[in-house]
Parts: structure tokens; C-alpha cells; sequence
């Protein structure tokens, strides 16, 4: 028996995913729940686990978009698992093969490539280890979540060389150097946050002020609870807050300000929605407070 595998709903709002990487070969056998590949949506990122147990054959492909209920797989049910007795017998072949000088696979060179999976790209930078020092052992060579994690236990047992000093740069003009250019595909958590950038700044008369003001209240605030925010909160209270208490405050006060042009209208809004721009992992994102 052959079973479809879709995109599931992963939100409201979202009605389209990119498939990040494939986390298995296809025609490997996999076990249910085993997760099967990544998927991206404009806010999160996701494992889609197998609905059943049996060998896989891709339908979709990596770097492509699908909208929710779009085929990505299929898994045939009526697959049997490998034997062990195949797996024990592995070893002694190698053995075997251990004398005659070993010949590389032959890998296939794509985009994916000695990159990392987002979940192994967030463990490398969390840990401070250079994606190039890591050998990818997924589909193309690409570094998977559980590659991410062994190179963090290989670091942790092997101590760390003291740090070489960086090389001077040269400033001797270039001779007969190239003019290459390399292309990556956005995410499409970047591809989002892009597009409403450039909206929001093709839509607002930008406009930058500046005004010194007297912060010392704020200065013996912040002291006065500075503690006692971070024990109940687990964050340190900066000055953001503030900021935007003072410019919510401000618009609801001249509405003018909070106003916006629709073709030969003025819209007035009787609220507030505030982005602040948070650097992640995955890039600049700006979470709209309402």
C-alpha cells in the first residue's frame, strides 16, 4: 500500500511552505515518526515526521514551494525493514575491502552542499563551530541536525587551540582578479520579511528627528527594578520599552502622525501597532506589537 504525504496546516496565515531539506535518501526505508524532512513557512521551521513505515519516493524536490496539501512523498507500507543479519554482515565486507586503497563516492555537487540544515545551522552558531569544518551526511552532502550535534560533542572532547593571529590585510590593488558573482536562495522567512520592508518603506514618508531629552528618570527606573524585572522575567529590562511606551503615547496623541495616505484618503487610526526589528538565528525579523 502507497500513502500520500502532504503538507500539513502549520498556521492561520500561512498558506504556502518551502521544503528546506530532505533529512533521508529516497528509497530508504524509515520508521514512523522518523522525521523525513524540514519544511519553511514565513515564521517557523518545521520536521514533517512519516505517517507510517515503509520506503520513501520523493515527489517534490529541495528549495521548492508547495502550498498547504501539496504532495511532498510517498510511502510504500508494503516495504519490509532491512534485516539485521544484512546489517551485521556489513562490517565483515569492509573488512575485507579494508586492504585495497578505498575509491570516494562519488557525491552530487548542488546548493545544498556543505550546508547546513536550518535546525544544524542554528546548533553551529549557538556553538561557535564553522559550517566548513562539519562534513555533511545528508541528501548532497548537506549538514544535517544530528551531523550539527556530533561536531558540538567533538568540540566539547577536544581541546581548543588557542586562537592564530589574524592575517593583515592587504591593500595592494588587485591584478587580474575575477569578477564573480555567487547566487543563493532567500528563505522564505527572509523573502517575507523583505517584501514587507520595502512595502512598508514605499508605503511611509520616512522621516528620522532627533531631540535630546533628560533620561535620568529613566536611569533611576531602570535601576530601581532592574533586579527585580530579571528575576520574574528572566531578561534584563533595557531601554526599548521605554522608548515605545513614549512613541505609542506620542502618536495616540497627535493622530497625525499615525495617520496614513490611501490614494486621495487619510486613514486615522484610533491604535497603535509597533515593530521593533530583534536580530535571530535566522535572520532580522521585526514582531509587530499591537
Amino acid at each position: 500500500m502507497v500513502i500520500d504525504i502532504k503538507v500539513p496546516a502549520v498556521g492561520e496565515s500561512v498558506t504556502e511552505v518551502t521544503l528546506a531539506s530532505w533529512m533521508v535518501e529516497e528509497g530508504d526505508y524509515v520508521e514512523m515518526d522518523q522525521p523525513i524532512c524540514e519544511l519553511e513557512s514565513d515564521k517557523a521551521t518545521m520536521e514533517l515526521p512519516a505517517e507510517k513505515a515503509g520506503t520513501v519516493k520523493f515527489v517534490a524536490q529541495e528549495g521548492d514551494d508547495l502550498t498547504i496539501g501539496s504532495m511532498i512523498c510517498t510511502i510504500d507500507t508494503s516495504a519490509t525493514a532491512p534485516s539485521s543479519s544484512a546489517k551485521t554482515e556489513a562490517p565483515k565486507v569492509e573488512e575485507t575491502k579494508a586492504a585495497e586503497p578505498e575509491k570516494p563516492a562519488p557525491t552530487k555537487e548542488s546548493h545544498a552542499t556543505g550546508h547546513p540544515s536550518p535546525a544544524a545551522g542554528k546548533i553551529l552558531r549557538e556553538n561557535d563551530i564553522n559550517p566548513q569544518s562539519v562534513s555533511g551526511s545528508g541528501r548532497n552532502g548537506r549538514i544535517t541536525k544530528e551531523d550539527a550535534q556530533n561536531a558540538v560533542s567533538n568540540k566539547t572532547k577536544t581541546p581548543t587551540a588557542p586562537k592564530a593571529e589574524p592575517a593583515k590585510p592587504s591593500f595592494a590593488p588587485a591584478v587580474g582578479g575575477t569578477r564573480n558573482v555567487r547566487r543563493e536562495k532567500m528563505s522564505r522567512l527572509r523573502r517575507t520579511i523583505a517584501s514587507h520592508l520595502v512595502n512598508a518603506k514605499n508605503g511611509t514618508a520616512m522621516l528620522t528627528t532627533f531631540n535630546e531629552v533628560d533620561m535620568s528618570g529613566i536611569l533611576e527606573l531602570r535601576k530601581q527594578y532592574k533586579e527585580k524585572y530579571k528575576e520574574r522575567y528572566g531578561v534584563s529590562l533595557g531601554f526599548m520599552g521605554f522608548f515605545m511606551k513614549a512613541c505609542a503615547t506620542a502618536l495616540m496623541e497627535m493622530p497625525d502622525v499615525n495617520a496614513q495616505l490611501e490614494e486621495n484618503e487619510i486613514i486615522y487610526h484610533d491604535f497603535v501597532d509597533m515593530s521593533v526589528a530583534v536580530s535571530t538565528p535566522r535572520g532580522l525579523v521585526t514582531p509587530v506589537l499591537r
